[in-house]
C-alpha cells in the first residue's frame, strides 16, 4: 500500500453470514476484504472462533500497523456474538452509539470497540430493534449532514427498516420480514408448490409477464383494507390454479405484495406535511426495486446509497475518540 495511504482505522462489519474489514483514511476506504466467517459460520466454537475469524482477515494487517483503532458493528455485538453491547435506548446519535459501545481483547494487540444496537421501547407499542442498521445509518449522516436535521431512512433488506431521524437521532423505527416472508413462503409454504424451483430463461415474454406481476402485487397492497394481507397473500397460489399469472410470474407477484404491504404502512408513518427527505441504504438491485415500488405509489426516494457501514463505523470511531 502505499505510504500516503497509511490507514488511520480498522473497520468490521460482522453480521451472521459474513465479515467484512476496511482499511479508511479520512472516511474513505483504502482497502477491504471479505470473509464468510459471519458468526454463524466461525471457524471454532466461541470466543476462539471470534480470534481465528479476526486474525484470518486482519492479521497481516495489524502486523503492518499495529497500533490502529479497532471498531466493529454488527451481530458481533449481540448476545451469541464475540461480546453483548446491551441496545442503546431511543432517541439515540452517534454520542450515545460510543458511549455505550463495549470493548475486548482481539487477542492482535488493540482491543475491539463493538457498537451497541439501538431498541424502541415505549409504553402503548410494540417493541422493536435494530443491530448494525445504526451505523449504517450514522455513515448516511455523515454522507449528507443535511438530513440529519429531519429524514427517513429506509433500509430494504431480510428485515426492512423504515427509521425517523430528528436532530441527529433515531427517534423511532419499525422493521418489516419483508425479504424473510418472501424466503419463507416461497419454500416453506403452500404457495411455493406453483414456482418454479430456478428462474426460467428471461425472454421478453417472460420479462413482461414478471413485471406485470409485480405491480400487480404492488396494486393489490396499495388497495388493500386492514386484514386484507392474508386473503391476498393466498392470491398467489390462486393465480396460478386459474391461469391469471404464469408460474414463473408468481414470485413476483408475492414480492409485489409484500414489498407493497411494507409502503403502504412505512409512507403512512411519515409526516405528509412536511418535506421529509427519504433516504434508501442498500443492495443496488433491490434500492431499485423499491426505487421503482415507491413511484407506483407517487413517491420518490431523495437519495440511495450503497454500503454506508464503513463511514458509519468512522464516524463511531471520531465519536469515541479514537481517531486524532
Amino acid at each position: 500500500m502505499d505510504a500516503s495511504l497509511a490507514p488511520e482505522l480498522l473497520a468490521l462489519d460482522w453480521g451472521t453470514s459474513s465479515l467484512r474489514a476496511f482499511l479508511m483514511q479520512e472516511a474513505r476506504v483504502v482497502a477491504s476484504r471479505h470473509s464468510g466467517h459471519g458468526i454463524q459460520h466461525l471457524p471454532a466454537p466461541g470466543r476462539a472462533g471470534f480470534e481465528q475469524a479476526f486474525a484470518g482477515i486482519a492479521g497481516d494487517w495489524l502486523q503492518q500497523w499495529p497500533q490502529l483503532p479497532i471498531v466493529a458493528s454488527g451481530m458481533v455485538g449481540s448476545a451469541q456474538g464475540w461480546r453483548e453491547a446491551p441496545y442503546v435506548r431511543c432517541p439515540a446519535d452517534i454520542r450515545a452509539l460510543a458511549a455505550q459501545s463495549v470493548s475486548i481483547a482481539s487477542g492482535l494487540g488493540p482491543d475491539v470497540l463493538i457498537a451497541p444496537g439501538v431498541l424502541l421501547d415505549e409504553p402503548g407499542r410494540l417493541p422493536d430493534v435494530m443491530r448494525g442498521e445504526e451505523i449504517q445509518i450514522a455513515g448516511a449522516l455523515l454522507h449528507d449532514p443535511s438530513s440529519a436535521a429531519r429524514s427517513c431512512i429506509v433500509l430494504p433488506g431480510t428485515h426492512s427498516k423504515w427509521v425517523q431521524i430528528e436532530h441527529g437521532e433515531i427517534v423511532r423505527f419499525a422493521t418489516y420480514l419483508t425479504g424473510e416472508l418472501f424466503a419463507v413462503l416461497g419454500k416453506h409454504s403452500i404457495l411455493g408448490r406453483l414456482m418454479p424451483e430456478s428462474s426460467e430463461t428471461q425472454d421478453e415474454v417472460n420479462a413482461n409477464a414478471n413485471a406485470e406481476a409485480f405491480e400487480l402485487g404492488l396494486a393489490s397492497a396499495r388497495a388493500s383494507k386492514p386484514g386484507d394481507f392474508a386473503q391476498q397473500i393466498f392470491a398467489t397460489r390462486t393465480l396460478g390454479l386459474t391461469g391469471r399469472l404464469p408460474p414463473a410470474a408468481l414470485a413476483d407477484f408475492l414480492s409485489g405484495l409484500l414489498i407493497g404491504h411494507e409502503l403502504v404502512s412505512g409512507l403512512a408513518g411519515i409526516d405528509e406535511t412536511a418535506r421529509v427527505p427519504l433516504i434508501m441504504i442498500g443492495d443496488p438491485a433491490l434500492c431499485q426495486r423499491y426505487a421503482q415500488s415507491l413511484r407506483s405509489f407517487g413517491k420518490s426516494a431523495d437519495a440511495v446509497l450503497d454500503n454506508t457501514a464503513p463511514v458509519g463505523l468512522w464516524n463511531l470511531a471520531q465519536a469515541a475518540g479514537l481517531l486524532k
